[in-house]
């Protein structure tokens, strides 16, 4: 049996390892600390690989990767990772945003905290032996305004805990609906807004280029000066040299520090030594718990990756896989490819519409699963669930989602209707006891047919002795057939033929098919 090849790059829990290294149908290397050269050298070998922060994935060493289906990140994070080179090159990048948010949560709790009761500065008096209770009196947090920017799963684990010391919550964060945001008894603002009428900002979305420095001079401007900003998850979200010089003149009161630019900090960062600031080293997933987790659950979701059984958390995959959505799935990516055969010319627009439960909430994936398949016809590399999306852009190909396409009332369909220049044409689909994919529509012809294998589409005019034509002559060619579905528009016109081969016919045979009298058009078609 052929083992699957994971590199672990970085130092992760035992947990993790135990998991890893017990699967009898992986070979697991451990290798912490490798040079960005040594790296270079040894990657192309596997087909993972798990990191932490520390191990730089860029566009460099993922492209050396040639192999690699699956990069797993333990934690949140991805800074590390060049997740546009990883999308193009068909990688999926999955990090673990569960196992760590309620050690976040309470690490920014725990810096609210501190920084409202001036913990850090009044311990180290007393450890220096100096008792100066007035110097250090604090504020409370209760009855005073907590800003959240992120109301992702840490945002809400904040909120949750927020809500306990009785303070008001307000969030911003353009993906969460108002009722969502109320679910957890958060009230759902604009960040201007947010800025201005909050006691405590606690910072958790992710980095990106638009959220690069939300908390820049012009932010730091809107808010009151008795406001304190808490940042615990990541630190090119707040200009540092700004808040330095706001905490030192007064216009902020202070802060709660996780997280830096650079890291570690160099000894002449803004921040450090201020005495309005309470640092910590990067400690938001730093508990046994989260550790635990984080291995265990990146080692799981690596593993279930590379078998092929389910894919979830994924940053660059706009869905789940599993077993019950798998099927479908390979249905779509089989209709890509029979669209693509079809096609008498480039084509320029897809329209997908899923009918039945659980298939409408998965219409991305399964128009992610279509493009997989008819991209895969005339793209020499590799075309995935990853990249497909991406590469339809880049080739000019319009994506919609559509109603009314199939013309057959299945409770559970897929159709999809693919646009060429002056024309089109309709494929519907449907799986039946949730694992076998059938071809029910092509077009105007009804039938029942099944889209693997290698199968030889036929247009013929519907007259008797054409089954009987076409047996012989890929008999005479010791071509077998594994199966034969047809469908017709009307008795004596056109009829459709859907025939499984088991081996791939010599190159004469189509040539001999369609020179049969009732024979319009003939090819073969790799499913």
């Amino acid at each position: 049996m052929d083992r699957h090849r994971i590199l672990v790059a970085d130092k992760i829990g035992a947990s993790g390892l135990s998991v890893l290294e017990a699967a009898d149908d992986m070979s697991v290397d451990v290798r912490p600390g490798l040079t960005k050269a040594e790296l270079l050298e040894i990657i192309g070998q596997y087909e993972a690989v798990i990191v932490r922060s520390a191990t730089k994935l860029d566009a460099e060493v993922i492209t050396a990767g040639e192999r690699l289906v699956v990069i797993g990140r333990a934690g949140v994070g991805i800074d590390n990772i060049d997740l546009q080179r990883a999308t193009r090159q068909g990688v999926m990048v999955m990090n673990t945003p569960e196992a760590n948010s309620i050690a976040t949560a309470e690490q920014a709790m725990a810096l609210m905290l501190a920084a409202s009761r001036n913990t850090a500065p009044a311990h180290a008096a007393v450890a220096e032996g100096r008792w100066e209770r007035s110097r250090y009196a604090g504020i409370e947090l209760a009855g005073r305004t907590l800003g959240i920017i992120g109301l992702g799963r840490i945002g809400r684990e904040v909120a949750h805990r927020a809500r306990a010391f009785a303070m008001e919550v307000i969030a911003f964060d353009p993906y969460v609906t108002e009722q969502a945001a109320r679910e957890h008894l958060v009230t759902l603002t604009e960040l201007d807004d947010l800025l201005a009428r909050s006691d405590f900002v606690s910072l958790h979305c992710v980095l990106t280029p638009q959220t690069e420095k939300i908390i820049n001079r012009a932010a730091i401007e809107m808010m009151k000066p008795t406001a304190t900003i808490i940042n615990a998850a990541r630190g090119g979200l707040i200009d540092e040299a700004a808040l330095a010089d706001a905490l030192r003149n007064g216009r902020l009161r202070a802060a709660g520090i996780d997280v830096y630019s650079e890291e570690p900090p160099p000894t002449d960062h803004p921040l450090i030594g201020l005495p309005n600031v309470v640092h910590t080293p990067h400690l938001g997933a730093s508990t046994e718990e989260a550790q635990r987790d984080v291995a265990l659950q990146v080692a799981e979701q690596v593993l279930a990756a590379l078998r092929g059984e389910d894919v979830r958390n994924t940053v660059n995959f706009a869905f789940s896989l599993d077993k019950e959505t798998a099927p479908w799935l390979e249905l779509a990516i089989a209709m890509g490819k029979l669209h693509f055969a079809m096609a008498p010319g480039p084509i320029k627009r897809v329209e997908i519409e899923a009918r039945g439960d659980g298939l409408a909430e998965n219409i991305r994936a399964v128009a992610t699963a279509v493009l997989a398949g008819l991209l895969s016809g005339f793209i020499p590399e590799l075309v995935n669930l990853v990249n497909a999306p991406s590469l339809a852009t880049e080739h000019g190909i319009a994506v919609s989602q559509s109603e009314g396409i199939g013309a057959l009332d299945y409770p559970n369909i897929i159709s999809c209707r693919v646009h060429w220049d002056d024309g089109d044409r309709v494929i519907a689909g449907v799986v039946f006891g949730g694992k076998e994919g059938r071809i029910v529509q092509v077009s105007r012809y009804h039938l029942d047919a099944k889209p693997a294998g290698i199968v030889l589409l036929m247009l013929n005019n519907d007259t008797p002795g054409v089954i009987g034509q076409v047996g012989t002559l890929l008999g005479e060619h010791n071509v077998n057939i594994a199966e034969w579905r047809l469908g017709r528009d009307e008795v004596g016109g056109q009829a459709l033929s859907f025939i499984n081969l088991d081996t791939w016919p010599p190159a004469d045979v189509l040539a001999e098919l369609s020179s049969l009298p009732a024979v319009e058009k003939a090819m073969v078609v790799q499913l």
